[in-house]
Parts: structure tokens; C-alpha cells; sequence
């Protein structure tokens, strides 16, 4: 078995990395929770068998050649041959070493564990890739998101074991995009189930009732390089601010065909929606600039993965490290 073990390690080895290139040269689709619990299990195996199997087994052999100096230690006083004294230290901690393919496996896995539980129960680090969010994150801001706040959900399937806190509107939440389960998006909550969501000429209503914004200085995008029409916003205990492109249309260009979208009615103006039991109405907080519910549908409540709520990093602009509504 000990000599089988390189090679067994060695392919599995190159099957983890061979994936993760394909993943980055976008082969495959990449599924990082599925990695993370294999690669947890795969070098768990290797470090319970290390405890119970490899260790001793090494230990006994660096065992055997201390008594076997030993033994021709005093063989060689009984017949009268002294300062031959055998030194077994180095022999003892070659074998006692830990070989590569178990630093490779078993040595990782104590990170790996910790690491696949943060991630999976309690908070998971996630990267803004676009401006959809803007103002309230910016592109490169790096992000916490708490997995639990929500109820806990197991990794890989994300089925819900916990209850948790209630979905609240005006909540920044991370979901599996409907569409394309594999991807994460990032968006505010506007209608939660069974609410009546309109956003006719840029206006947001809720169950009949007009959202008020109070206009704010325009806000210059650095990335676009460009003025926007801030506001601020309330939809749950905290204000945000929001943004409005001047001159974009109201009209939703390009909505698919979603699943409950006998429950929207679509205008020159904008959308109307009624959202189904389980289900979620977001939107970004840069309105004309981010394909939300009004275009793709209604999130499920099985696809959320959690609340985000903390800048954690930002290299391009320190200062954007803090909390956020």
C-alpha cells in the first residue's frame, strides 16, 4: 500500500489542479464550494489514515531500528568491542519524516477544515465584480458575507437546516443567480413574497406605496468617468443611496422569460410585479445600470447564500473599509 500511495496521490493531485486550470481558462464551469468540500474530504481521508495508520507504522519501524542498534550495541560489548557506539538519530528521523504526498494532503487538511467551515457556515469573502451596486460598493471592493444570519445552510446543496432571521427589505443579499445557479450576484432586496413591487418612470412603490428618495449631489464615477443622480433611500431601518443615469429610458429592454412572469406586466414605463410565495424582488442600486428582477425574474429563497455586510478590503482605495447599509 505505501508504494501505491505516491502515485494515487500524485493523480489525484493532478485531477485538483488540472480542474482549477480548466475553471480559469473557463473549459469548465467552476463550482468553488464543490472544490472546497472535496479537496476537505479527499485530505481529511489522508489525515485520519495518517494518525491511525502511517504514523504508527513509521513510528515502529524508527522503533525497531533504535532496538536493532541497540542489540548490535551489545553484541559487540560481549565480545570485547568497545567505541563502536551507533548512531541512529538521523536513520530514526528519516523515517519518522512525513512524506511529500502526505504534506501534500493530510499537512492541509487541518487549514482546509477550518477554512471550508468559515466559509460554509459563518462568512464567506466575495469580490464586487461590477457596477451594479454602486454607490453602495464599488468595483474591487472585497466583501464579508454572513452565511448564517439567514439560517444555516448546508455547503454544496444549500439546503436550509436553521431557520434564522427573516429575509428584511432594503437587505444587500449574495444569491445564486437564477438563471445560472453556478454564479453569485449581489443585489438589495425591494419586494419580499407576496409584495406588490412597481418601479414606473424610475419611481420604486411597494404595495401601492411610493419609496420617497431625497436627491443627493451627483456622484462621479471614476470608472466610467462620469456624473450620475444620486439619492437616498429607505426601504428598511437604514437610508441608502442610490443612482439614476439621466436621459436612460424607464422602459425594460430585454426582460427573458422567466419563471412567474405571468406575474409582472411590463410597460413603456417600466414593470409591475406581484412576488410569488419563497421568492425575493431585487434590484441594484445603480438603477439603470444593472440587470436585476426586472429583467430575469424573482429569486427563490433556496438560491440566497447570505447578507453582506462589511468591506473588508478595498487595494485601490483603503478608506472604503467599514460597514455598509
Amino acid at each position: 500500500m505505501m508504494a501505491t500511495m505516491p502515485a494515487i496521490t500524485a493523480v489525484l493531485l493532478a485531477a485538483f489542479f488540472g480542474y482549477i486550470a480548466s475553471w480559469y481558462l473557463g473549459m469548465v464551469e467552476g463550482n468553488f464550494a464543490l472544490l472546497m468540500f472535496l479537496a476537505t474530504l479527499v485530505t481529511g481521508l489522508y489525515w485520519v489514515a495518517e494518525k491511525l495508520f502511517f504514523w504508527p507504522r513509521r513510528r515502529r519501524a524508527a522503533e525497531k531500528l533504535q532496538q536493532e542498534a541497540a542489540e548490535r550495541a551489545a553484541q559487540l560489548q560481549r565480545q570485547g568491542i568497545s567505541g563502536h557506539e551507533v548512531n541512529v538519530q538521523e536513520g530514526q528521523q528519516r523515517i519518522l519524516r512525513q512524506p511529500w504526498w502526505l504534506d501534500w494532503t493530510a499537512g492541509l487538511f487541518p487549514v482546509l477544515f477550518v477554512v471550508f467551515v468559515l466559509r460554509s457556515f459563518l462568512f464567506e469573502p466575495f469580490k464586487i465584480p461590477s457596477g451594479s451596486m454602486i454607490p453602495t460598493l464599488l468595483v474591487g471592493d472585497l466583501i464579508l458575507v454572513n452565511k448564517f444570519t439567514y439560517g444555516v445552510r448546508l455547503p454544496v446543496i444549500n439546503k436550509k437546516i436553521t431557520d434564522g432571521n427573516p429575509v428584511q427589505r432594503g437587505d444587500v443579499m449574495v444569491f445564486r443567480y437564477p438563471p445560472q445557479p453556478s454564479m453569485d450576484y449581489i443585489k438589495r432586496v425591494v419586494g419580499l413574497p407576496g409584495d406588490r413591487v412597481e418601479y414606473i418612470g424610475k419611481r420604486l412603490r411597494i404595495n401601492g406605496q411610493e419609496i420617497a428618495t431625497t436627491a443627493q449631489s451627483d456622484f462621479f464615477d471614476t470608472g466610467s468617468m462620469r456624473y450620475f443622480q444620486q439619492f437616498e433611500e429607505q426601504l428598511g431601518s437604514q437610508p441608502h443611496r442610490l443612482l439614476n443615469t439621466q436621459g436612460a429610458p424607464a422602459f425594460i429592454q430585454g426582460a427573458t422569460d422567466f419563471a412567474g412572469r405571468d406575474q409582472c406586466v411590463y410597460s413603456i414605463e417600466g414593470v409591475r410585479c406581484t412576488v410569488p410565495p419563497g421568492h425575493y424582488f431585487v434590484l441594484g442600486d445603480n438603477r439603470d445600470n444593472s440587470l436585476d428582477s426586472r429583467y430575469w425574474g424573482f429569486v427563490p429563497d433556496e438560491n440566497i447564500v447570505g447578507k453582506a455586510f462589511f468591506v473588508w478590503m478595498n487595494f485601490g482605495n483603503l478608506k472604503r473599509i467599514g460597514s455598509f447599509n
